[in-house]
């Protein structure tokens, strides 16, 4: 089982095997891009893939591809590269995807129920097993298929429902509670789509998603693009219409 799913090094041994090498934070961090690159190559019917035609569908260089495989003991065929199907369930296997993870969802607001909905989480292995919301109007809601049930029912669902993974999708003056909570409950991978930065035990692993943050980024690139001069003609039409 990973330790951490994408935060610090996963130190992953198999059954009956030799433990594998300690995998570098960086490495697991890419292992998902690799992993979407190959799936994309599956569907389209493709056998084996080069370290740098991977590269190229990741966005990395090919060195760092074959750098990152080499940890899950996966070199490839020097002139033919690596087999697509062996190569999906390695990093399926690495990253804990080949087996049922349970999922809560806390804060069923409008993100809450497109999370919900979303039909990506069972194709890669998390179920969603039980929707929470605070809010005592919500609570007997049905979404997706589930009911709603309140915070106060926490622990107990964690407990029943054996929850690995709680998904924090509140405003941010809860989160830091609802994460206590989860915390509390004995949940112990938790992901953060609150705008806020959130606290928890250091054997806790806690993943931030701040889409402001890269839509921000996103805007430094736009900037870049639009030139120095359209973008200072930008600013000042805002100000003036300030």
């Amino acid at each position: 089982m990973v330790k951490q799913l994408a935060g610090g090094e996963a130190d992953t041994p198999g059954n009956g095997e030799r433990p594998r090498r300690r995998i570098p934070e960086a490495t697991v961090a890419r292992l998902p891009l690799y992993l979407r690159s190959l799936l994309e190559a599956a569907e389209t019917k493709t056998t084996t893939v080069s370290s740098e035609r991977l590269a190229e569908m990741a966005g990395v260089n090919a060195a760092k591809v074959r750098k990152d495989l080499s940890y899950l003991g996966s070199y490839g065929t020097r002139g033919v590269g690596y087999d697509v199907e062996y190569l999906l369930f390695q990093i399926s296997r690495e990253l804990g995807l080949t087996q049922d993870w349970p999922v809560v969802i806390v804060g069923i607001g409008n993100l809450g129920h497109a999370l919900a909905n979303y039909k990506g989480f069972s194709e890669r292995g998390f179920r969603v097993a039980a929707l929470v919301d605070s809010d005592p109007a919500k609570r007997g809601e049905a979404v997706a298929g589930m009911r709603v049930r309140g915070l106060d029912e926490l622990a107990q669902i964690v407990a029943d429902e054996r929850i690995a993974i709680g998904i924090v999708a509140t405003p941010a003056t809860v989160a830091q509670e609802v994460a206590d909570r989860l915390v509390a409950a004995g949940v112990t991978s938790i992901l953060n789509f609150a705008p806020v930065v959130l606290t928890v035990p250091d054997d806790v692993s806690l993943r931030k998603v701040d889409l402001s943050i890269e839509l921000q980024i996103l805007s430094y690139y736009q900037q870049r693009r639009m030139g120095a001069g359209e973008a200072g003609a930008a600013i000042s039409e805002l100000a003036s219409v300030q």
